[in-house]
């Protein structure tokens, strides 16, 4: 069969990105788990057609033939026919009411996987005077730019700013957990899950704020795959600068699902970084401005742990290496697991593209560093990435390691800081005479009796944070 780029757009990004004439249309049809009944197809046209494409080549698509998927090898689409119109590009956004969680955090994560990848480029472009290389950068951001303004373009704008954060929050704990979880490091494992137990207390902070400002149930947002309640006090979490730096772990030398998840969570936390930047100012409420503040200032801390895990030697070349070859990982772990089908289209358009922009960035490697990607990277991806439950991991991590702060690159207990620590200077500074996300939980006993909890899995493993507090 023969289809044609525009054919290819119409049944890929297309059943998601549809023109607005489409969307208006499709408004019309009844909705079940996020989609409507039009969008059940026992197989996506888009997967069809590269089905097609790759049989006609004598192959067969290896993530779903049962070998290994070796991004390296893989086809991907010509990177003249990847551009899109803004037709294609403005889509319809998922029912806020009916939206799997799993499929709003998939789609926050690669939005800020997207935004990643296009900053690394400008920075690139700026530490460089070759003519030829930045317009090969300036042509594979603009492709970037496009995939994340599709992407971004999902989520509804009838969605709250807040419940857009409890999204942000849940994908934070689930994400970082499973990272973890599958962590072969020990060190990197071990910063992923001090900075767990921190974004688990900004979930159970926010959703505080949402419940006492406009009446919402953060566990319907979550869908109840996620607990909430309290983590690492968030006022305990403000460290002086120094204690934020950790060692490089990523590298040449590290494993390669090492260096895969560190860039992944380096974008996931400076995707939320720079969102409560941005919409910090937006409330009117004091207390709501005053948690993105103090909240947003984690973001920063996190964002700085997890970039020092990283090679700083590593050449410019590799590292655009590196983030093609993550997002071919990322978007195929995407396609795997996601539940809505027009969904699925937008990652499975998005993995062909970025096969081709590995393909150019391994052209690149050999002729700057003289050096073969297969050097630096697997033959065939890990195993897939999955945004799933983590409950039992989370209450686990919190039972054994709630107490613990930062010495240096160090994790130690709080007790075992000396008097005159540089910490407790900074937390004298910083906290002051208002703490924000404790003031947050305050304001929610005074107004609905007691604060908001959702614990699915029994009472809190900390005993002394078991006791919901209550009013009087």
């Amino acid at each position: 069969m023969s289809i044609s780029r525009r054919q290819f757009f119409k049944v890929s990004a297309g059943a998601v990105a549809v023109t607005m004439a489409e969307s208006v249309l499709a408004c019309g049809s009844l909705r079940t788990n996020g989609m409507t009944q039009a969008e059940t197809p026992s197989q996506s046209p888009a997967r069809h057609m590269q089905e097609e494409r790759r049989s006609a080549a004598g192959g067969t698509p290896a993530a779903h033939s049962g070998r290994s998927f070796n991004p390296l090898k893989e086809r991907g689409m010509p990177i003249d026919q990847q551009f899109r119109n803004w037709a294609e590009l403005v889509g319809k956004p998922y029912d806020a009411h009916n939206v799997p969680a799993y499929t709003r955090t998939r789609i926050i994560l690669m939005n800020g996987i997207e935004v990643e990848a296009a900053v690394f480029s400008h920075q690139f472009t700026r530490h460089t005077n070759d003519l030829e290389l930045r317009r090969e950068l300036a042509l594979t951001r603009r492709i970037e730019q496009q995939q994340q303004k599709a992407i971004a373009g999902l989520i509804p704008g009838e969605e709250t700013t807040l419940e857009v954060v409890i999204g942000y929050e849940q994908l934070a704990v689930d994400l970082t957990a499973w990272l973890a979880r599958h962590e072969p490091d020990p060190y990197a494992r071990q910063v992923y899950e001090f900075g767990l137990l921190e974004d688990f207390d900004h979930l159970y902070r926010y959703a505080d704020l949402l419940h006492f400002t406009q009446g919402k149930r953060a566990e319907e947002i979550v869908d109840r795959l996620t607990e909430i309640m309290p983590g690492r006090p968030t006022k305990l979490e403000h460290r002086h600068p120094f204690d934020d730096v950790r060692r490089p772990v990523a590298g040449a030398k590290a494993h390669p699902l090492t260096n895969l998840q560190v860039l992944t969570l380096v974008a996931a936390e400076q995707q939320t970084m720079n969102y409560y930047m941005n919409v910090g100012n937006r409330p009117v409420e004091p207390i709501a401005r005053g948690l993105y503040t103090e909240i947003g200032q984690i973001e920063e801390q996190h964002v700085t742990q997890y970039e020092t895990l990283m090679d700083g030697s590593m050449s410019w070349p590799a590292q655009l290496v590196l983030h093609e070859y993550n997002e071919c990982y990322l978007y195929h772990s995407m396609m795997e697991q996601e539940e809505v089908p027009r969904i699925r289209q937008v990652w499975e358009l998005h993995l062909a593209m970025e096969l081709e922009h590995l393909r150019r960035a391994g052209e690149l490697l050999r002729k700057k560093d003289r050096r073969d990607p297969e050097e630096l990277f697997p033959q065939a991806l890990p195993v897939p990435l999955r945004l799933e439950p983590n409950k039992e991991y989370v209450r686990k991590v919190l039972k054994e390691q709630v107490q613990l702060t930062a010495d240096g690159t160090e994790f130690v207990s709080m007790g075992k800081l000396p008097a005159n620590h540089r910490y407790f200077d900074h937390q004298e500074t910083v906290n002051g005479i208002w703490v924000p996300t404790e003031q947050v939980i305050k304001q929610h006993i005074a107004t609905k009796g007691q604060e908001y909890r959702f614990q699915s899995e029994g009472e809190h493993p900390v005993e002394e944070m078991r006791q919901a507090k209550r009013l009087g």
